[in-house]
């Protein structure tokens, strides 16, 4: 068995064609299908399920993933280090985000890493905080951006507190308020972030005992926006998203200013890989010099949490 055709095997998996895993690895159809059936081979048994809808992993095949991964992983690591000792700099960092992050922070940390460190390739893969903590235990991503807390088995770096706020159409009796009281909007039609993204949301409603009468479940942030726009209810979202609000639609805050704690979590920080490591010190040292606002309000400067990368 080689690294190669686990490299071609990973490459299916995550793009789920064999026509598009060639196209990445620059490889015909017919190499990539023939180092699968050779992989296959020396299994002895199937790793992938063909059919007309497409390809999928066999039980085998989800078994062996989570190996070829760990062992691409390591394999990856162990370059760069090699290329670290001999003072060149090279390497791939794989990091999982989600809309607000991959919106306001990942523009500029990553124009800002690739002009310190041009050699080092990022890739992105973009779903909600369930995806993000499968996609870091199962070694599909370096590290990811998370909104805390996470599954205890990964370990965590607290970036910052954003906080949470109720987003009203601007004719709406509660738009001027200074502090909404939960009790005040347990009635109103409530726009929910569809599962998977809405865990802020649904946090903030449990410790708070109220039952919300929800009238639309969305996973897209804008579009919950453009339906309280609309007059069509109100929702609950991170001031983050919130920056460059238009008319007609205005953010307020809670008596209690609720908050997530964004952060990046780990399987390991010891053995993350020196391109990881150094895009975690880009991404601390961005954020500690940014400013956005939400209506006018500045609300973020140097608020890094304190944690020391090990």
């Amino acid at each position: 068995m080689s690294l190669n055709k686990f490299e071609i095997f990973n490459a299916v998996i995550e793009l789920g064609s064999l026509t598009r895993a060639g196209e990445s690895l620059g490889l015909t159809q017919s190499a990539v299908s023939h180092a699968i059936s050779s992989l296959e081979n020396e299994c002895g048994f199937s790793l992938l399920s063909r059919g007309r809808t497409g390809i999928s992993l066999t039980s085998n095949g989800e078994r062996m993933l989570k190996y070829m991964q760990e062992m691409l992983r390591w394999n990856e690591q162990m370059k760069q280090e090699i290329a670290q000792i001999n003072g060149f700099e090279v390497g791939t960092v794989r990091i999982g985000t989600f809309t607000s992050v991959s919106t306001l922070w990942l523009p500029g940390i990553i124009e800002e890493f690739s002009t310190e460190h041009p050699s080092i390739e990022v890739r992105l893969q973009e779903g909600n905080y369930r995806e993000i903590e499968y996609w870091i235990a199962s070694g599909v991503i370096d590290f990811g951006f998370v909104s805390l807390p996470v599954s205890e088995s990964l370990e965590i770096i607290p970036l910052h507190q954003d906080r949470m706020l109720c987003i009203l159409p601007d004719n709406h009796p509660l738009h001027n308020v200074n502090g909404i009281e939960y009790r005040q909007i347990e009635n109103e039609s409530f726009i929910m972030p569809k599962t998977g993204c809405d865990n802020d949301v649904r946090r903030i409603f449990q410790r708070n005992q109220v039952k919300p009468k929800i009238k639309f479940e969305l996973e897209d942030d804008y579009a919950i926006i453009e339906m309280v726009r609309k007059g069509l209810g109100i929702s609950i979202l991170p001031e983050m998203l919130l920056s460059n609000l238009r008319n007609e639609v205005c953010a307020v805050s809670f008596h209690d200013t609720p908050s997530r704690t964004l952060g990046i979590a780990v399987h390991s920080i010891k053995s993350l890989s020196p391109a990881a490591k150094k895009f975690i010190a880009c991404t601390k040292s961005w954020l500690n010099h940014q400013v956005y606002s939400t209506n006018g309000s500045q609300w973020f400067k140097g608020d890094l949490m304190p944690y020391e990368t090990k």
